[in-house]
Order: structure tokens, then C-alpha cells, then sequence
């Protein structure tokens, strides 16, 4: 029998076929990913427009802006090396913004200028100086274990005419439970590789302690606090990722919404200020316009 015959003279080497193409593997992943985060935003516009609004959306560009004052002193809990005050909004209104956090590093990586003073910090045993016409506690309190000594704190913060600005998940939302239940290294590593932005500022160890309506309006009574406004929200993105549970978390919520109410929302947010001794209890009202929006004054 012959021996094969040898490749040419200068010819390259004969490689082994490879396997498929990690980098192409995952972009076939992330495109699968994107066609349904795509579906699932198409199927939001056939629901009432209450149903597509964000918390956090309308938290940055709603609910804070309107609260701002010229020459304000603000405090931003938790905001770390993500401040809630744009430098355009600090300039342009002249404010003293003041840094809380738990941990220095995470404020000293926050932008220059970002804030005018520190003050390191578990807001949950801190006791403040009462001087803050604004307080700002975005997305902070899921993180917090001890969520009446956080409400005793941001009331030590405000100044007799304060307010604070709370926006939180809902303990009861499906993806809350979740990540309740999910081991830290697991929820981690899909929440990175479904969603690689939330990589800034999420990943942090969440348990959620008494983050409902219902619970926050205890805590906040606790800590001397009355709820000026409260926003519901009905809209995450956690599940978008594959269109057939999106649809499912969609029926649910619906569902949930007609029999637990408030406390089927997905996120909520509230402002609250100091009671006044003198001040009768105040009852909830709102505009018909205002209940379709989910939005309550008192």
C-alpha cells in the first residue's frame, strides 16, 4: 500500500477542523437575546401606558427634577460613584450636595465635583444633622437589612420643610422573589450575561426587608415621616429576555394586580416629609387622571 502523498513544499500546515467560534457562539446568544427583548417591547405598546412606565425612568426625570430647589441642600444616600445629581442640575441650581454612603470606595469613584461633602456611613444607625431641604434614596433600601433604622435615618437628615424622595423594588415582584432565592454567584452571573449593562451599579446583595407600599408606610409612621406622594409602577425588564415568560410575567401581573392592588407593583417610589405635630392625619386622594397614572397626592 502507498503512503499518503506529503502536502507541496511551503505549503501551510494542516490544521484539525475547530470548533465553533466563542465569539460568534455568543453573538448568536446576544442577538437571540435582543429579537426577544425586541418582542416584548412590541407587545408593552398594545397595554395602557401605566404598564409601560419605568420607575427608574421616571424617578431621574420626573420625580427628582420636580423637586429641586434653587440653593438646596441635598443629601444622596447611597448613591456612591453613581450620584442622582447631574453636574449640569448642581451648577445650574447652585446645590450643597452631600455623598452618603456605606462605602468610601464606591464615593470616590464618583465623578469630581460630584459632591460637596462626604459622610461614610450605614444610614441605618446614622444620626443627621436635620439641615437637608432634599433627600435622595434611589434604589438603596432593597440593600438595607434594618430598613426602620434607614427610615430613622433619612428622617434625621431633613430639615423641619425637607422632603425625601424613596424609590424601591417591590419585595412581592416576581423578580424580587427571585433574586431572594437564587444563590449571590448565580443570580449574578446571569443578571451580567442577559443584561452586561447592568454591570454599573447593580450585582449588590438585596433582601428586600419590608419593601412594600404597605411596609414603607408603616416605617415611615414609625420614624415620624408622613407620605406626601407615592408613584406605583407595573414594568421591569428581567424577564424580556425570552418573550414567552415575559408574556407569562405579563398575565400574572394583571392578574395580581386585580387581587393584591398596591401591592402587586413591580417598583414604587414615595415622597415623604417630616410630620407636623399640630397636622391632622391625612387621607389619600388623587385626580381620576392621577389613579389611572398610579400617581397619589395628599
Amino acid at each position: 500500500m502507498s503512503s499518503p502523498p506529503h502536502p507541496p513544499r511551503g505549503a501551510p500546515p494542516v490544521r484539525a477542523a475547530a470548533g465553533p467560534d466563542p465569539r460568534r457562539r455568543r453573538g448568536i446568544i446576544r442577538g437571540f437575546f435582543d429579537w426577544q427583548m425586541s418582542l416584548s417591547r412590541r407587545f408593552d405598546l398594545l397595554l395602557p401606558a401605566r404598564y409601560r412606565r419605568d420607575g427608574n425612568t421616571d424617578f431621574m426625570a420626573s420625580l427628582l427634577p420636580e423637586r429641586l430647589r434653587a440653593g438646596a441642600k441635598v443629601y444622596d444616600v447611597g448613591g456612591g460613584k453613581t450620584p442622582a445629581i447631574t453636574h449640569g442640575q448642581k451648577r445650574a441650581l447652585n446645590l450643597h450636595v452631600v455623598g452618603v454612603d456605606i462605602d468610601a470606595s464606591e464615593l470616590a469613584r464618583a465623578p469630581e465635583g460630584s459632591y460637596d461633602a462626604i459622610v461614610v456611613a450605614d444610614i441605618s444607625s446614622h444620626q443627621g444633622a436635620g439641615d437637608g431641604d432634599l433627600v435622595i434614596c434611589q434604589g438603596v433600601l432593597e440593600h438595607v437589612r434594618d430598613t426602620a433604622g434607614a427610615f430613622r435615618g433619612l428622617a434625621s437628615l431633613l430639615s423641619p420643610a425637607g422632603v425625601a424622595l424613596i424609590f424601591v423594588p417591590n419585595r412581592n415582584a416576581p423578580f424580587s422573589i427571585l433574586n431572594i432565592l437564587l444563590p449571590e454567584g448565580i443570580k449574578r452571573r446571569l443578571l451580567f450575561w442577559i443584561f452586561p449593562g447592568k454591570k454599573v451599579g447593580s450585582g449588590f446583595p438585596a433582601y428586600y426587608h419590608r419593601c412594600t407600599p404597605r411596609g414603607f408606610r408603616a416605617l415611615a409612621a414609625g420614624a415620624d415621616l408622613q407620605i406626601v406622594e407615592r408613584r406605583l409602577f407595573h414594568r421591569s425588564r428581567y424577564f424580556s429576555f425570552f418573550f414567552p415568560l415575559y408574556l407569562a410575567w405579563r398575565i400574572y401581573l394583571l392578574v395580581a394586580e386585580r387581587i393584591l392592588g398596591e401591592e402587586a407593583a413591580e417598583t414604587f417610589s414615595m415622597v415623604v416629609e417630616r410630620r407636623q405635630p399640630a397636622q391632622l392625619p391625612l387621607v389619600e386622594v388623587a385626580t381620576a387622571s392621577e389613579k389611572k397614572a398610579d400617581v397619589y397626592r395628599v
